[in-house]
């Protein structure tokens, strides 16, 4: 994320906050981002320079003007006036950060060799809250080359708790008594 990103979606988050939109605002916020992860060719085409900004400006209020909450169509408008779409991004992932502060919010990753179910989701989410004394979100990977366990990373600590994580420890152990 650039620093320009990082302020833009800061203010934005700052916005929301004095208006009491957060939550509205950063669901537009996912969803249009996966709208344009789904459809890099509509990106390009908003941060098109041979396309006035005007017509731009226009498609935007005409996808998201009556979807999404008016502050934030306008944010979008103002990405787009200043050739900073590419930044859309950078600009959620500041907004979000703000968001999980402010909600006592912490985000985990699992990953496994094979898809947790529901029960065992819902398990590690509570152990990882109990943990952390946060509201956990998590996300779920599956990873192929894990051979068995899981492996968590929450608030950028890493707990491994795979087979080669395990081994790895053990080697390192041995590596120290050795010398």
């Amino acid at each position: 994320m650039t620093e320009r990103a990082g302020v833009y979606g800061s203010s934005l988050y700052d916005l929301a906050a004095e208006e009491q939109l957060t939550e509205p605002i950063m669901k537009d916020l996912l969803e249009v981002r996966q709208i344009f992860r789904d459809n890099q060719d509509y990106l390009r085409l908003l941060a098109e320079p041979s396309i006035k900004r005007e017509e731009r400006i226009d498609l935007i209020e005409k996808a998201f003007g009556t979807a999404c909450e008016r502050y934030f169509v306008n944010f979008l408008k103002l990405l787009c006036e200043r050739g900073m779409l590419g930044e859309y991004e950078g600009c959620t992932e500041s907004y979000k950060k703000r968001y999980n502060e402010d909600h006592n919010i912490a985000e985990a990753v699992v990953t496994c060799a094979v898809a947790l179910s529901d029960g065992q989701l819902k398990t590690l989410e509570k152990k990882l809250e109990e943990m952390s004394g946060k509201t956990v979100s998590l996300t779920q990977k599956v990873d192929s080359k894990v051979l068995a366990g899981i492996k968590v990373e929450l608030e950028g600590k890493q707990l491994d708790g795979t087979v080669e994580g395990r081994l790895a420890g053990l080697s390192r152990k041995l590596d120290e008594i050795i010398i």
